[in-house]
């Protein structure tokens, strides 16, 4: 089983505490460290690897889906702009990282992936169970308005 699916049996069996919303087509989770407060991840429903292995159907409501979730993530965490980035590189199953952006929030202007990873993922960015509440309480309260 992959990683993406491990979370979203956690998320199915009431475990995942980034869990946030489930939505027709993904789910909605908080990323396990916010080095980018607010980063988000949308984990689609269907174990496919690509955009064009997807239903028609199902893919222009995902990407529709996303578009509003990335909308949520934009109103609850303040952000300038969005980066929205569909890798697949280390975890194949499709899923959007949804990044809110602000001036200064890296040392170089570009994009996150050129933060070094021992910096994006130090454990000093995972949020504490208090800041983990009130970012998916701020955050549900968004998407509930879409």
């Amino acid at each position: 089983m992959c990683f993406i699916c491990e979370r979203i049996e956690m998320i199915k069996n009431n475990t995942n505490p980034y869990f946030v919303k489930e939505l027709e087509t993904g789910y909605v989770v908080i990323g396990d460290h916010q080095y980018f407060k607010g980063y988000t991840l949308f984990l689609c429903k269907q174990h496919k690897t690509e955009l064009h292995f997807l239903d028609e159907e199902f893919r222009n409501k995902f990407l529709s889906e996303m578009a509003d979730v990335a909308k949520a993530v934009y109103n609850a965490f303040d952000a300038e702009k969005m980066n929205y980035e569909c890798l697949g590189n280390g975890e194949t199953h499709l899923h959007w990282h949804l990044f809110p952006r602000r001036t200064g929030d890296m040392p170089i202007k570009g994009p996150v992936w050129w933060l070094p990873k021992d910096e994006m993922y130090d454990d000093k960015n995972r949020p504490s169970q208090a800041e983990l509440e009130e970012m998916k309480t701020k955050l549900l309260k968004e998407l509930s308005k879409l």
